[in-house]
């Protein structure tokens, strides 16, 4: 099966070359003037650990509503508490998860609360259930007198997850505290539970469908597994070279009808403004010391036993420290606080899938430098009548990748070019 055409990549402008803010790497050298807020017209209110009322700046992400946020929830579930201080190198936050009992529920929604105060970095954060990814997000850069923003996510393409029992969930967040940086993230993870069934979804205010994007999630998948790490430095794999490929060997039952595998990415270190990167060429002419080049094409390829089934070009999510913290004060950017996971239908490959033997699911990035995290959930549909499902691939091509670069510099002044495209 042909994959879809890849969005145009165009970049035609230059941008300074300057320090990329951190996530998930060892601490930067300290910031000689931490930043000040002067966005902070309006401040809100909450309690701290001692109890005592303080005055909180807080930062939110434009996003569209949950279509069931104005549903009474059927039960809301504290899963997890946890303050994130000194935790570099160390492997993610557990608890152990049980669904709520004697509790009728159709839909899932998670909802986090982050609260810090003091000098820090954006940080890099995921919540995984069971190995599978719910959730990647990072954090604000706090201010002295502190902050604190919120995050809902729909879960309800989790479900056959979330009706596990006992299984672990687990939370990464890997955050420096010492004399210089002081923010600790102080963060809560609550899930509420919906029954649209018993609740009147006509009522005023219930404006949005069901549905999930593409429709792939209408029903959620009866099977999940993680295409993931083994959880000791979070589940992500980590990418620092386009050579890096992390496989992992998966046999799907033989009853599965559909596929669909999610992927989830962010970019850190030399890669965070990875769409900005100049040609090689450009910083061996300029002498400059810089890493940050290997030119502004990435992509991020899904692999099949060595074979390309799939492939995205990810959003340029800018963290809270990205080009100037002070632009993302209170408002943050699109996807900063809810990073957007991305769906290719592998339902086409089910002939080479479905003959009973294991199988190697991979995630690597073109032209990638450090560092990538990726890992990916892969949902599958069953269809109980049947002991097998009959499938076959009739053809199978990868469309060829097209890049045009294009330079024109003297000396720091110029402008790059980069258009590709996949064409049969």
């Amino acid at each position: 099966m042909p994959l879809p055409p890849l969005t145009l990549l165009l970049l035609t402008s230059l941008i300074p070359i300057c320090s990329s803010s951190f996530a998930a790497e060892p601490p930067p050298p300290p910031r000689t003037l931490p930043h000040q807020s002067h966005f902070t017209k309006h401040k809100f209110h909450i309690k701290n650990d001692n109890n005592k009322s303080d005055s909180y700046q807080q930062y939110f992400e434009i996003t569209r509503p949950l279509p069931f946020d104005t549903l009474i929830p059927s039960c809301t579930l504290p899963v997890f508490s946890h303050n994130f201080d000194n935790t570099i190198g160390l492997p993610p936050a557990t608890t152990d998860y049980f669904p709520p009992t004697n509790c009728t529920w159709t839909h899932v929604s998670l909802h986090l609360t982050v609260a810090s105060n003091g000098s820090q970095y954006d940080r890099i954060s995921a919540v995984w259930l069971g190995g599978a990814e719910l959730l990647r997000t990072s954090t604000a850069e706090p201010t002295p007198d502190g902050v604190f923003w919120n995050v809902s996510k729909d879960l309800t393409r989790y479900s056959s997850l979330l009706r596990q029992e006992n299984i672990t969930l687990s939370v990464m967040l890997e955050n420096v505290v010492n004399d210089v940086y002081t923010g600790v993230y102080r963060l809560n993870l609550t899930f509420l539970y919906y029954d649209t069934d018993s609740n009147d979804t006509s009522s005023e205010g219930f404006n949005f469908p069901l549905k999930t994007h593409w429709d792939l999630y209408e029903n959620p998948a009866d099977l999940i597994i993680p295409v993931s790490g083994n959880g000791d430095e979070g589940f992500w794999f980590r990418i620092k070279k386009d050579s890096d490929v992390k496989y992992k060997g998966i046999q799907i039952p033989s009853n599965t009808y559909k596929a669909v595998i999610e992927i989830y990415v962010s970019f850190h270190g030399n890669d965070e403004f990875w769409y900005s990167n100049p040609p090689d060429s450009y910083i061996e002419m300029n002498n400059l010391e810089t890493k940050r080049g290997h030119g502004a094409y990435r992509e991020v390829l899904v692999m099949l036993n060595d074979n390309v089934v799939g492939s995205v070009i990810p959003f340029p999510v800018i963290f809270t420290g990205g080009i100037n913290p002070l632009f993302w004060e209170p408002i943050v950017s699109i996807g900063a606080f809810d990073l957007p996971s991305y769906d290719i239908d592998l339902t086409p490959f089910l002939g080479m899938l479905l003959d009973g033997k294991k199988h190697s699911f991979g995630l690597k990035v073109a032209d990638a430098i450090s560092f990538w995290l990726v890992d990916a959930n892969l949902h599958l549909w069953l269809d109980d009548n049947l002991k097998e499902v009959q499938a076959m691939a009739i053809e199978y091509s990868v469309p060829n990748i097209n890049l045009e670069r294009e330079s024109k510099f003297h000396e720091l002044d110029g402008s790059f070019e980069i258009e590709g495209k996949r064409k049969e």
